[in-house]
């Protein structure tokens, strides 16, 4: 059921992310929706969530990963579909040609989704600090590492929210690994 359940989240997560990206023309939204469209770290969070539903690594590491590569395929099916202006004719074309441009994105995807998976399902199984700190890192260091390229557009305020949520993040795993441990201790006692 959870397979389903990846699948489906993955693909509406990957087609709204594409679409709110696609929403620059709005005047009422301006660019603060390409900006959270561009942001990476909700794609390292979509592997890490359905990781912790997994209490095996193995499992979770494929549920991490369908769920990645359904966000991709809900991503760029809404990328060529009528509702960004491609011509049903014209689909397979440009598929082709996204697919093509995109290899990089595919295969980084691929190779991350089940590390972070598996660092979802440690963190449910074991309330392992490293998961927490890698997905709050990710929130945190994004704008940084942006800003450090060259490649930070957008508001600042998206940006800042954006590492306000990493904080919130960090917090929130220090919290719970804290309670972790202590109910631990008590039931060693």
């Amino acid at each position: 059921m959870i397979f389903w359940v990846a699948i489906l989240v993955g693909a509406a997560f990957g087609a709204a992310d594409q679409y709110l990206g696609s929403l620059r023309s709005l005047v009422t939204l301006g660019p603060w929706a390409v900006a959270v469209s561009g942001m990476s770290a909700p794609w390292l969070l979509l592997p890490f969530v359905f990781g912790c539903t997994q209490a095996r690594p193995r499992r979770a590491m494929l549920v991490g990963l369908i769920a990645t590569l359904s966000a991709l395929f809900g991503y760029f099916a809404m990328t060529v579909s009528p509702m960004e202006g491609v011509a049903l004719k014209d689909l397979p074309e440009a598929g082709a040609a996204l697919l093509r441009s995109n290899g990089l994105v595919i295969v980084g995807g691929i190779a991350t989704a089940p590390g972070f998976g598996f660092l979802g399902q440690r963190w449910r199984t074991d309330r392992w600090w490293i998961g927490g700190a890698v997905v709050a890192g990710a929130f945190l260091l994004e704008p940084l590492a942006l800003l450090a390229t060259g490649r930070l557009s957008g508001p600042g305020w998206i940006w800042l929210a954006e590492m306000a949520a990493g904080a919130c993040l960090a917090l929130g795993f220090l919290v719970a690994g804290s309670r972790a441990r202590r109910g631990r201790a008590v039931l060693r006692d």
